[in-house]
Formats: C-alpha cells, sequence, structure tokens
C-alpha cells in the first residue's frame, strides 16, 4: 500500500498554546484582585471599569473562553491531526479560528469592564459578540469535521467522539440562549422573560460547564494520558458507556440550579433526577482515566505532567459528585446562594481545567520545540504549590458556605431571626476571604513559574516546524456493517451518523424541558398587580444590569421560614413575566432585593450607593460615585427599548411610549424632591452647584442623573405584591 507524506500544523497548536498563557495570566489576576476587593472594597473606589460587578464577568469569561477555550483548542488542533493522520482540513480555517477567537476576547475585555452586559452567566457578551461567536464556533466546527472526512485512519478514536459532542452541543445552546432582540449597537433584551429566561439560561449555564469545560477535556484526557504514561486506555467499552450516558443525562440537568425557585416543580425535578444519575458516567470516566495509570505510578512519582493529570483527574471526580449531591434538594437548600457554590465551581476550575491545560502544556512544548523541559524541578514545584492553593482556595470557601448557611436560618426561641443583619454573616466570614486570596495567590505563582519555565524552554530548544508524517490513503469499504463487526466499530468509522446520534442525544432532554415552559401558559400563572416597569424604572434596571449587581444579590426568595422572615413572601413564577432578562442571581455576597422597594427612603439609597459604609457598617459593598457624577442620563434610547419590550410581550402603549421622556422627567423629579428631605443632601447639592460654576461646568439636576434612576428601579422591586404586615 502506497504511503503518503504530509505536515502536521503545529504552527496553529502553538499560537493557541502561547494564547492559553497569556490569557491564563490575565483571568487569573483578575480573579486575584476581585478576592481583594473582598477585603478591600474601595480599593477601586471610583473607577467605574474597575468595579466589581463589572469585573467578576470579565473574570470568568476570560478563565472559561480565554484560558480554557483556547488551551481546548491547542489540545484538539493537536490531538485531530494525529489521530485522523491528516493535516487540518484549511490552514485558512485554522488561522481565522485562531484570530477570530482572539479578537472575540478582546472584545469581551473590553465592552464588559465599559458595562455592556445581558447579565446571564457566563453569557454576558452583548449581541454582535455573540455572532462573532457562533460565527468562528462554525468555522471550528467545519475543520474538525472537514479533517475527519480527509483522514487516512478508518475508526474515530474516542476523544473524537468527544470533540464532536463538543461542538454541536455548544452550538445549540449558544444560539438557544443568545436569542435577543437588539435596542442599539450594544444593546438588546433577551427573547425570554422571567421563568422561561432563568430555564433557558441554566440550561445553557450548566451544559457550558458541560460541554465547554467537561467534554472537550475528556477528549484530551482519553488523548493525553495514554500518550503521558505510555498505556492503552483502560477500557474500551467503559468509554463507550461513559460517552453516551454522559452527553444524554448532562443535558437535562440544568434546572437544579434553580431548585426551590419559581420555576415549575415537574422542571425542578426532572433536573434532579437526571442529576444524580451523572454521578455513573461521571465516575466512570474518572475510573477510566486513572486506571489507565496503571503500571505507570513509578512515572507518576517523577514525572510533573502525570502529577498534573492525576490531579486534574480527581479534581473532576470530586465535582462531579459534589455536583449530583448539590442537586438534592435539602442539600441544595443549605449550599445554594453560598460561598459553598464558589467552592464547588473552583474545584472543576482550578484542579479539572487548570491542571489538564498545565498537563497538556508541560507534555507539548517539549515534543514541538525537539528537546526537554527546561527545569522539571520547576514544574514540580509549580504542581506543589499550584497544588496548595487549591486546597486553601476551596477548603475556607466551604467553611464559609456551611457558616452562612447555619447563620442565616438560626432563630431565637421566640420566633425572631438569631441574625437578622445580613452583615453579620459577612463580618463572621472575612477570615475565610482572607484565606482565599493566600490560595489564589499561590495558584497564579505557579501560574508565573510556568510562563518561565515554558519561555525557557522554548529558547534553548528550536523553533516549533510543522511535523513530517506519513500514512496510507484510507480505502474505501462497504458503507455496511462488515461480517461480524459490532454496531459500535460500524459507528465509528461513520462520523455522519455518529454525530446524528449524539446529536439526537443531546437534543432530547432540552426538548422535553425548555418546550413546556414556553408553549404551555398554565406553567407561568399571570398575576393581575404585576404592571410593566415605568420608563425610569427600566433604565434603572438596565443600571442595575451594567453594573453587575446580579452578581451578589439575588431577586429570588425561596419557600423557607427563615427567607419569607428576612425578606418578605416567597417568589412567585408571575412576578418576573416582564424581566427581560431575569436577574434571580446565583450568589448571596448581599441579601435578598426581591421586596427591598419601600424599606428605605430614597436617601438612605442615595447615601448607600455612594458609600455603602455609612449606611452598613462592616459592608464589602463599593461605592459607585460614577452615578452621581454631574452628566446626565441617558434616554435616547428609551423610546427603542419599550418598543423592543413592547414587541417581547410587555404591554406598553403608543401614548406611553411616546411620552416615555415626560414620564422619567416627572418621576425623577420626586426622587429628587424626597432627596431634599435630607439637610446634609440640601447642603451638599448647593455646594456641587457651586463647584460646578467654579469649573465652568453646565450643572447638570439631581433629577437627571444615573443615580436616581437606579434608585427609582430599586424602590420598585417587590412592591406589585407586597404584603402589608
Amino acid at each position: 500500500m502506497e504511503m503518503q507524506q504530509f505536515y502536521y500544523d503545529n504552527k496553529i497548536v502553538k499560537k493557541f498554546i502561547y494564547a492559553t498563557i497569556v490569557f491564563g495570566v490575565v483571568g487569573m489576576a483578575v480573579g486575584l484582585l476581585l478576592a481583594i476587593l473582598f477585603l478591600f472594597p474601595n480599593l477601586t473606589d471610583g473607577v467605574s471599569w474597575l468595579s466589581f460587578g463589572r469585573l467578576r464577568p470579565l473574570h470568568t469569561n476570560a478563565v472559561i473562553f480565554a484560558f480554557v477555550g483556547n488551551a481546548m483548542f491547542a489540545g484538539i488542533y493537536y490531538s485531530l491531526q494525529r489521530l485522523l493522520k491528516a493535516r487540518m482540513f484549511s490552514d485558512f480555517l485554522s488561522n481565522l479560528n485562531f484570530w477570530g477567537w482572539q479578537l472575540i476576547i478582546v472584545a469581551a475585555a473590553i465592552s464588559l469592564p465599559l458595562g455592556y452586559s445581558t447579565s446571564k452567566e457566563y453569557a454576558e457578551l452583548e449581541w454582535p459578540i455573540d455572532i462573532a461567536i457562533a460565527l468562528i464556533w462554525v468555522v471550528f466546527g467545519i475543520n474538525m469535521i472537514g479533517t475527519i472526512i480527509k483522514r487516512r485512519e478508518r475508526h474515530l478514536y474516542v476523544a473524537i467522539w468527544f470533540y464532536l459532542a463538543t461542538f454541536v452541543t455548544v452550538a445549540v445552546l449558544h444560539i438557544f440562549n443568545s436569542l435577543a432582540l437588539p435596542v442599539s449597537a450594544m444593546k438588546s433584551y433577551s427573547v425570554y422573560a422571567g421563568v422561561q429566561d432563568a430555564l433557558v439560561q441554566w440550561w445553557y449555564g450548566h451544559n457550558a460547564v458541560a460541554f465547554f469545560l467537561t467534554t472537550p477535556f475528556l477528549g484530551l484526557m482519553y488523548y493525553y494520558i495514554p500518550k503521558a504514561a505510555n498505556r492503552p486506555v483502560y477500557s474500551y467499552r467503559l468509554s463507550i458507556v461513559h460517552f453516551w450516558s454522559l452527553i444524554f443525562l448532562y443535558i437535562w440537568a440544568g434546572p437544579h440550579h434553580l431548585l426551590y425557585s419559581a420555576l415549575p416543580n415537574w422542571a425542578q425535578n426532572l433536573g434532579v433526577v437526571f442529576s444524580i444519575m451523572l454521578i455513573a458516567p461521571s465516575w466512570g470516566g474518572m475510573i477510566n482515566g486513572l486506571l489507565t495509570l496503571r503500571g505507570a505510578w513509578d512515572k507518576v512519582r517523577t514525572e510533573p505532567v502525570l502529577k498534573f493529570f492525576v490531579v486534574a483527574i480527581t479534581g473532576y471526580g470530586m465535582a462531579t459528585f459534589e455536583g449530583p449531591m448539590l442537586s438534592l434538594k435539602n442539600v441544595n437548600a443549605i449550599a445554594h446562594f453560598t460561598d459553598w457554590i464558589v467552592a464547588h465551581v473552583h474545584v472543576g476550575a482550578l484542579a479539572w481545567n487548570g491542571f489538564m491545560a498545565f498537563g497538556v502544556i508541560y507534555w507539548l512544548i517539549p515534543r514541538m520545540t525537539k528537546g526537554p523541559l527546561y527545569s522539571l524541578k520547576l514544574a514540580n514545584v509549580h504542581f506543589w504549590i499550584g497544588t496548595l492553593g487549591i486546597i486553601l482556595y476551596t477548603l475556607p470557601m466551604y467553611v464559609a458556605g456551611f457558616l452562612q448557611a447555619s447563620m442565616w436560618k438560626q432563630f431565637n426561641p421566640d420566633g425572631t431571626l438569631t441574625y437578622g443583619n445580613f452583615l453579620e454573616t459577612v463580618t463572621q466570614i472575612m477570615p475565610m476571604y482572607w484565606m482565599r486570596a493566600v490560595g489564589g495567590t499561590l495558584y497564579i505563582i505557579g501560574m508565573f513559574i510556568l510562563v518561565y519555565n515554558i519561555y525557557k524552554t522554548v529558547r534553548l530548544n528550536d523553533a516549533v516546524e510543522d511535523e513530517l508524517a506519513e500514512a496510507p490513503e484510507l480505502q474505501k469499504i462497504s458503507s455496511g456493517r462488515i461480517k461480524g463487526e459490532k454496531f459500535h466499530p460500524w459507528l465509528e468509522r461513520k462520523p455522519i451518523q455518529l454525530t446524528i446520534l449524539a446529536t439526537v442525544a443531546i437534543l432530547i432532554g432540552g426538548i422535553i424541558q425548555i418546550v413546556p415552559t414556553i408553549m404551555v401558559k398554565s406553567n407561568i400563572p399571570t398575576i393581575t398587580s404585576v404592571k410593566p416597569y415605568t420608563p425610569l424604572e427600566l433604565e434603572g434596571r438596565d443600571l442595575y444590569i451594567r453594573e453587575g449587581c446580579v452578581g451578589c444579590h439575588s431577586q429570588m426568595v425561596r419557600p423557607f421560614r427563615s427567607e419569607v422572615e428576612r425578606y418578605g413572601p416567597q417568589s412567585k413564577a408571575g412576578e418576573f413575566v416582564y424581566d427581560h432578562p431575569f436577574l434571580w442571581g446565583s450568589k448571596r455576597t448581599g441579601p435578598d432585593l426581591l421586596r427591598v422597594g419601600g424599606k428605605y427612603n430614597d436617601n438612605w439609597h442615595f447615601n448607600h450607593m455612594w458609600s455603602p459604609q455609612s449606611t452598613s457598617a462592616g459592608s464589602i459593598m463599593p461605592g459607585y460615585k460614577w452615578l452621581f457624577d454631574n452628566k446626565a442620563l441617558d434616554i435616547s434610547d428609551i423610546e427603542a427599548k419599550m418598543t423592543v419590550m413592547r414587541t417581547l410581550g410587555v404591554p406598553y402603549t403608543d401614548d406611553e411610549i411616546a411620552n416615555a421622556e415626560k414620564a422619567i422627567k416627572a418621576q425623577s423629579k420626586q426622587i429628587e424632591n424626597n432627596l431634599h428631605a435630607d439637610p446634609d443632601f440640601v447642603k451638599s447639592y448647593e455646594e456641587s452647584k457651586k463647584k460646578a460654576a467654579a469649573r465652568g461646568e453646565a450643572f447638570v439636576p439631581m433629577q437627571d442623573r444615573e443615580i436616581v434612576a437606579l434608585i427609582a428601579y430599586i424602590q420598585r422591586l417587590g412592591t406589585d405584591i407586597k404584603v402589608k404586615k
């Protein structure tokens, strides 16, 4: 049989590795800054683009899509070529994939700190960037599928199954969750509202973890661990069961993020059942990975690459056991909204994704530069300091989570809350936040060690060049099953059928959960007293989204005695029918705000937003002084916003839209009048007028500033169905 010579494209792998390292440093540095802001909340006082609310989505997007995403592409582009014995389908598409992805990351790094955000977790980027993501993802898919078509290896190895499932599922998740109607170039509203938006978002959010952070890295595990250990995969049969059961079950589990919420109970219970079943395939994959190292434990003791892989798989096993446990309602009642979830997420991110990426980088760079790693000792130091960093990060967060939950739920003998002031919890967990910052510092120090080690390796060894390879051309055989051939081996040489079956497997759960929630109106009972937001409240809500307030405050009162006593009546599905997007939140660094409207006067909110510590001693909330700046709230697109909302089903009339600016003036004037009840406000207000005149600036009345719109929105929260005691 004639052998064909060709070259593997190593240069595209090199580009993705370098991007992984650069954005790993950036994403982790932003995360460390956020950890420090818990300790010194006013460290970036007055700098809007460095505020916690705007930086948090930058951190999550940088780590998930920039660091982990680039590592995924690097690992796939290297392994796919060798598993298929073919160069990538198109060098142009490979480079378009790389540069397009980096431009998307840069667009995110610019837009998120500027406040352009949809507020949907892990999907905060606005609609033009969402379209770019979809296009570049399709480019990646075409390049992968084209390479599969021109392959010289008949059977598709298990890693490729996971790559294909990743491509198909992420495309479906991203497109359906990102459906929105644009208002302007960088503003849109989700087509879903309230409960429906929450279900679609967490169908996406949970499965972004499943199919962006898990399935592609399982594919990398199946390729790089056998390569690094020089051992075959432990069980081919287990890999088949692992793949199909995982992709089928995972897609159902999203509702476990919404337990005890206003989501219909049937959807919650479906999420719980399938989450529990996920333990089996998840641990099947972990066992398959660890047992592949049988007979190679001596190498594990000496080779840092295998050390990283072992801790990564162990972290995967821990996170995928804990996830189903957290979906049990009695456990979720304790953990949800607390720092326990932060610990859980970071076990997966720091151990599973981080250490897998580090192991792949340490394994790839010496091979592509045709020389040894500069320092095995430094790589071992990185491993141990990184492992210690994970421990010092996660353990304090688990303790903090338990402490928060127990304090929130405690009652005195007379039936009153023992810790009625939310800040009593915050002050108790500050030592844990200090320890987290130390753990994060150790982890990023390990990252800097990797940067130095890889830099020296690249300098000392050869330049990365394309690699010569040879293999025989794939011979055509019957499209049917060969005599004695079992179904799955036949499927492994049929990429189209394999992809179709994988697509069907991931669509079933999503269709059964989402379609009834959107199409069956009885799932979301309406409440006649719930009215649309006024134009000023709508502008204030958009400011709430811009500043990332949802990252620290929930708007969901669960049916627990402690929450009803603390916050008011439990949430009803009908309360959120005009919320595009929903703002239920996933973490309570501060108290729930669903019923906060009317609890404090306008002056309290005014002072609280200027300096939270002035109204709430011990608060770790930063000030939002830019909301008070001597500049007018931009209401130029309010009519466009209301028109889009009406298209989405919010019952604004023609008169309300036409008179929106007048309505804003009237409501904001009333709030300013309320503020004048405070002598301190009057005094500072007059002083600010004089300062503006001295600088030669036109003075903007308080009623026209952003802070007034935010106060209007906050004062509206919960008032539609508020029950008088």
